[in-house]
């Protein structure tokens, strides 16, 4: 029989090597140059995790020579050409995405206790420490749940009516169009140039391919880079509220992707625009996607409800 330690040596490196394969179909599927640097924020906010496993998963890739390492200035693209993870030795399994939905799914349900100590998760959910920490952290990080000083962990209440969902994106109606507007406005280039390349890599085939996180954490850095060019940073703070708490149901809606080479076209005629500097159409423009998004919802409902 393993041992404790062996156990939680064995989880952290099944999440290292998830995450680095992640990473690599990163650069891959986002035909990055070689030379282009990777900054561990960046990976962090588009995988949902820490810096901290984000680092561990650039070292093991610049170990396998996917990545080379400069010091002081960080981790740069290799020529990685058609180099598969499995080709690496990386394992591919995302036993802690797994998790993360079916923990969420029972928080939905109200099946969670709540506080729920470390020990009674563990169990229920046949896990190790390693890979319940790394879940948990993730979940704190979005804001739906937090440790309790000396039992366990706390779960927020989070949106879960159809209903619900549908008011936050009238909130948003009422707010995201007029930061648009504000006199302060100013895009920054590099900024919608990300932007651009995300919704373009979607309609590139990754609409059918990305996990239901990435494809949510791609709408909500779009809209979040809009809103947060307003240059009145109250506009940016509604909005990350109101994004922290749709998030469940949000992942349950993208069950449906038909909706979404619509979206991107979407989202790109408003960078357009913004680019433009024709801020009064690129308001208008955001006006009806979210509109829009108001009438898919209709459409998914029993999807919402399950």
């Amino acid at each position: 029989m393993s041992s404790s330690g062996e156990r939680t040596v064995n989880g952290k490196r099944e999440l290292t090597e998830g995450l680095a394969a992640q990473i690599l179909d990163h650069i891959r599927g986002g035909k990055l140059s070689v030379g282009a640097h990777l900054t561990a924020q960046e990976l962090a906010e588009r995988f949902s995790v820490s810096r901290f496993p984000v680092g561990q998963a650039l070292q093991l890739l610049a170990a396998k020579g996917a990545l080379t390492h400069e010091r002081n200035r960080g981790y740069f693209v290799s020529d990685v050409g058609d180099v598969s993870p499995e080709a690496l030795g990386l394992s591919t399994r995302d036993n802690a995405s797994d998790l993360y939905f079916r923990m969420a799914e029972d928080h939905l349900h109200g099946r969670l206790p709540d506080p729920a100590s470390e020990a009674y998760l563990k169990e229920t959910y046949g896990i190790k420490k390693a890979q319940l920490n790394a879940v948990l952290g993730r979940i704190a990080q979005e804001g739906w749940a937090e440790r309790r000083p000396g039992y366990g962990w706390s779960f927020s209440p989070m949106l879960t009516t159809p209903d619900s969902l549908e008011q936050t994106y009238r909130v948003r109606l009422a707010l995201e169009p007029a930061a648009l507007l504000e006199p302060t406005y100013r895009l920054d280039r590099d900024i919608a140039a990300r932007c651009r390349e995300a919704e373009l890599r979607l309609l590139g085939g990754a609409i059918e391919t990305d996990s239901a996180d990435a494809l949510h954490e791609r709408g909500v850095r779009f809209h979040e880079a809009i809103i947060g060019a307003s240059g009145n940073p109250f506009f940016l703070e509604a909005v990350r509220r109101i994004n922290r708490v749709r998030r469940l149901l949000s992942y349950r809606s993208m069950i449906d992707r038909k909706r979404y080479r619509q979206q991107c076209e979407e989202h790109l005629l408003i960078l357009d625009l913004l680019e433009q500097e024709r801020n009064e159409e690129a308001s208008q423009a955001l006006r009806r996607h979210l509109e829009h998004t108001i009438g898919n919802l209709q459409e998914i409902r029993p999807i919402l409800e399950h």
